[in-house]
């Protein structure tokens, strides 16, 4: 038997699972990292707590299924985009890698777009410049930290620090290197004029590769630590957000990928490098060869759920909190919840904007809140949906839902109906790593390219459509939502200043 491997490197922990060719999970073993929020607005980890959990995941999920090392004919890598990690000449780690959803380099980006003028930026990288990219993170190191930045001779993201202790090569896939927005989107690789004008150096960069590319093999040192066989290949692979939608299918236009993790996601594949003007969407390369994709971002979709249900009802289940909110009609009686805990990206790029509930009334009980919260997180995905479908994808025949929030009928329901579109599940649940794993066969020769690997490995297992009298409240409702940001934004900065968030 043939089998592959995907790794995935995420911000709660690294994943090692493996399929073999029909795409059966063949088994999957995953640990945890550490967190650290050193001050306000910062969000940090070790890269060796991600070896550390690699090496553990490998192990564990070898001893778990008894499969034979050189059973694993490749493997692919992916993980948390946009983190910014730091090596000197001899590949040590100089500091905390500087996480996705960190937002003290506001200034940074305040500066990119200063030096470029904002719509040059875009034209080049398809998006603007913000917090959680990587660009803005290395200016902040070297304004802030030049001890550090004196040292620097290697820039990597997270799931390529994995790939460097694996191989003892450095390298990216394009997908992932997009998202540090140093890429000339069009070309597929590193634009020398963002490099030049932001002063850092081309020898920084790895080679970028197309997804399912190989860049190097497992080095003897890895074999030893990780129980690997020696020489096996490994692929470059993508981003979280590509590979996640390798791993439903999302890889031809009109098929979206939406998912409701720590994070929400819209993600729509492009055959070309279409812009929206405004770089309010995220435009990167795909990890399918040849392909791009929009992709719209909300900071805290199911982890608004989670702050929820752990602040206020932390006696309560999930499946408890979610029945209480199923005896609720749709629209929680006029209650509206902002899902801004973490600032936001799409379509409001604000570090600084809040959370809220608003609306209340001796009406309301925990039900019309947890509702609301459903409510607010799925008006959020819609405004990314929105935007793309006036970017120039008016047509989506499907949508194809994944993540924790999506394992629950009401909350697809509710993402059904306030997106007036019809939902599917797959039978592949483990999204960024499975696709990983997709994108090492197709390396390997297994399936001829991605949408093949794609067609014969995932199947739909399960439809929800919108309901017609939640369709009809839910847009009254998303008016008065798109309406309450724009009320509140310089509330949010005011609050930023009194307590300096």
């Amino acid at each position: 038997m043939n089998y592959f491997m995907g790794i995935d490197v995420s911000t709660t922990g690294s994943k090692a699972l493996l399929i073999d060719l029909s795409g059966n999970v063949i088994g999957v073993q995953s640990f945890p990292h550490n967190l650290s929020n050193p001050k306000p607005l910062w969000s940090e980890q070790d890269p060796l707590e991600w070896w550390d959990a690699t090496i553990k995941s490998i192990q564990s999920v070898l001893k778990s299924t008894g499969i034979k090392p050189e059973s694993i004919t490749a493997i692919g890598l992916t993980g948390q985009m946009h983190g910014l990690v730091l090596l000197d000449e001899m590949g040590n780690v100089l500091r905390p890698a500087i996480l996705w959803n960190d937002q003290r380099t506001q200034a940074q980006c305040d500066e990119i777009h200063a030096r470029f003028g904002k719509e040059r930026f875009i034209q080049i990288t398809g998006n603007v410049s913000l917090t959680g990219f990587t660009a803005s993170k290395i200016l902040w190191v070297a304004e802030n930290e030049p001890d550090v930045y004196a040292k620097v001779k290697h820039i990597l993201l997270p799931k390529d620090y994995i790939r460097f202790r694996l191989t003892c090569e450095f390298g990216m896939d394009k997908a992932d290197g997009s998202g540090t927005v140093l890429f000339d989107l069009q070309k597929r690789t590193w634009s020398e004029e963002i490099l030049s004008t932001l002063e850092i150096p081309r020898d920084w960069m790895p080679q970028t590769y197309e997804g399912p590319e190989f860049t190097g093999v497992v080095s003897k040192t890895a074999s030893m630590t990780t129980g690997l066989a020696i020489n096996t290949p490994v692929a470059a692979g993508g981003g979280d957000q590509a590979a996640q939608a390798v791993g439903v299918g999302a890889v031809s236009p009109g098929i979206i990928g939406l998912t409701v993790g720590t994070s929400g996601v819209i993600f729509a594949a492009t055959p070309s490098a279409l812009i929206e003007p405004e770089g309010r969407l995220h435009a990167f390369c795909h990890a399918v060869p040849g392909m791009w994709h929009f992709m719209g971002v909300m900071l805290s979709a199911a982890g608004s759920l989670q702050w929820y249900r752990d602040t206020l009802a932390k006696d309560l289940s999930f499946d408890e909190l979610l029945e209480e909110a199923k005896q609720v009609s749709a629209g929680s009686e006029g209650l509206q919840f902002l899902p801004y805990l973490s600032g936001e990206r799409t379509p409001h790029p604000d570090p600084l904007a809040r959370g809220a509930f608003i609306g209340l009334t001796l009406r309301h009980q925990r039900g019309h809140m947890t509702r609301s919260v459903l409510e607010g997180v799925s008006f959020g995905l819609k405004d990314s949906f929105i935007l793309i479908q006036n970017a120039g994808l008016e047509k989506i025949d499907q949508i194809r839902a994944s993540g924790g929030g999506t394992k629950n009928a009401l909350w697809r329901q509710i993402l059904a109906s306030t997106l007036n579109s019809e939902l599917v599940t797959v039978n592949t649940t483990e999204g960024a790593a499975f696709g990983a794993a997709l994108l090492a066969g197709v390396g390997a020769g297994a399936w001829k390219d991605v949408i093949t690997a794609c067609n014969q490995t995932i199947k739909i297992t399960g439809h929800t459509s919108p309901d017609p009298m939640q369709v009809e409240v839910y847009q009254k409702s998303y008016e008065i939502y798109k309406a309450l940001y724009p009320v509140l934004k310089d509330s949010f900065e005011k609050m930023n200043l009194q307590f300096g968030y």
